[in-house]
């Protein structure tokens, strides 16, 4: 972090200093989370769902921090003031702060990027800064921090040498990348999709497009916005910037993409191989180390925005070539020593991500060269902040493992349960389909029946704790029989 002292956060934020803390000390770094704080930090004890932060400074100093950032006085266990700036609002303080170490790396030539989209944000912010850190030192978010709070931490994590800074933006309502754009100015905007995450909360997926498209008007007119041409509403932000336009398509259809990928060939492993075609004409073959054909969008956008910052194509390529999921959670494939696999991508979910996974795990599940083909499992939880179209989505998506001939259907949770529905009347009946109520009935469920030779899918949004689940099963190994060989368990022959 570019290092400032208790009176610079006194003036950027316009707060009050208490009476013990010390206006020329200096913070070496951030945390919302008093057991991340380090020697010489800040700790900022902003007001939680569940905690409040201001409970836990006594912890902060106890692990090295020198100030805390907060709304109002506390005490010690003597009985003292901590030291601290008070402010009306920490988070709002926060943005306050980021956005002026923001001006300050942009005096040093500090290149800012901007992701959004309603899937696909953390795998693309991941594939780009590992492309720009062959260029120039990096910083990108941890996991998924993509908003009020997570992209000022994104922001502290800079430093003076920084030659590329990745933002991943998210929102949850009209207005909320505006806030984030205002306070980074990102000098290229890179847009994802448009979907149905959220549409509870936005009111609808017209809504979530004007909100995405709030990231392509603050680009500059010397920046460049980067928009999936095969998403409609992504290509009609085109018209709501003054940037240059440089669009990215997976569909042969005469999109007039600079970007594209051509000739998609999945591997008998789900990952996707292509031809990556730049701006010019220039033409490499990459194959992807990431489960699913749906990446081939994020690894698209990824070599869109590392082309428009300048980086050479071949260094795109030989970036891109077998690199896999950087993040948890995502597509993550674990091969147990009994035969069976686990891809665990239950970070979080929605439709739009829900059924390419759900395909994924079907063309995984296709004869392979021997002509075998493995048993599908799919292990769905809820789909969360879907509003009044939650039960017509999971409707859909039981109906969708169906048609996939998906062999076992688990669905977890009552939020989920029009999937299990749904997958009954569209023809899976008997041991087909199932429903439990908690991750620990699915967990004894599948260590009953599992077999060596299948492949779970655990899927679900990020509440509803599949990835943990998804986590033990992987640890878990079917039990041996007497001959050595490993059971069949109560689902018998495949």
């Amino acid at each position: 972090m570019i290092e400032l002292t208790t009176a610079d956060l006194v003036s950027i934020t316009g707060g009050r200093i208490t009476a013990t803390a010390d206006p020329g000390a200096t913070v070496a770094g951030v945390a919302t989370d008093s057991r991340e704080c380090s020697e010489g930090w800040l700790f900022v004890a902003k007001p939680g769902e569940v905690s409040d932060g201001h409970h836990f400074i006594d912890r902060a100093f106890a692990a090295g921090a020198v100030l805390a950032l907060a709304e109002h006085e506390t005490l010690d266990p003597d009985g003292a003031v901590h030291p601290a700036v008070i402010v009306q609002d920490a988070v709002i303080a926060m943005g306050q702060v980021a956005a002026h170490l923001v001006a300050l790396l942009r005096q040093q030539g500090t290149q800012v990027v901007g992701i959004t989209g309603s899937a696909g944000k953390t795998t693309t912010k991941d594939l780009l800064a590992a492309i720009l850190a062959t260029a120039g030192p990096t910083v990108a978010p941890i996991g998924s921090y993509n908003g009020e709070v997570g992209v000022p931490l994104t922001v502290f994590g800079a430093t003076t040498d920084t030659r590329y800074l990745v933002i991943e933006m998210g929102a949850t309502g009209i207005g909320h990348i505006t806030y984030l754009t205002d306070m980074v100015k990102p000098d290229t905007g890179v847009v994802l999709c448009v979907g149905t995450a959220h549409a509870g909360e936005f009111g609808g997926v017209e809504n979530i497009a004007r909100a995405k498209g709030e990231l392509v008007e603050a680009l500059p007119v010397d920046g460049t916005a980067i928009l999936n041409l095969d998403d409609p509403r992504v290509a009609a932000m085109a018209s709501r910037t003054r940037a240059t336009v440089l669009g990215f398509s997976m569909d042969d259809d005469g999109s007039g993409a600079a970007v594209s990928a051509t000739d998609i060939v999945i591997g008998a492993d789900g990952c996707p191989e292509f031809t990556l075609t730049l701006p010019g004409g220039h033409s490499h073959r990459i194959r992807s180390g990431l489960i699913g054909r749906h990446h081939v969008a994020n690894l698209l956008a990824a070599a869109a925005a590392a082309h428009a910052l300048g980086i050479d194509g071949a260094v795109i390529a030989g970036t891109l070539q077998d690199r896999g999921p950087a993040s948890r959670w995502r597509m993550e494939r674990t091969e147990r020593a009994d035969g069976v696999s686990i891809i665990n991508d239950a970070y979080n979910a929605n439709p739009e991500s829900m059924r390419a996974a759900l395909r994924t795990l079907a063309e995984l599940g296709l004869p392979g060269a021997d002509g075998t083909a493995r048993r599908t499992w799919a292990v769905i939880g809820e789909m969360l902040e879907l509003g009044a179209d939650s039960i017509h989505e999971h409707d859909l998506i039981g109906r969708l493992a169906v048609r996939l001939n998906i062999k076992k259907l688990v669905v977890v949770g009552r939020g989920a349960k029009a999937a299990h529905n749904s997958a009954v009347l569209e023809g899976s009946w008997g041991d087909e389909a199932y429903f439990v109520e908690t991750p620990d009935e699915a967990e004894q469920l599948l260590q009953e029946q599992l077999e060596p030779g299948d492949i779970v899918l655990f899927k679900s949004s990020n509440s509803s704790g599949l990835r943990h689940l998804g986590d033990r099963v992987a640890a878990h190994a079917v039990p041996s029989g007497p001959t050595g060989t490993p059971a069949t368990g109560i689902g018998g022959a495949r």
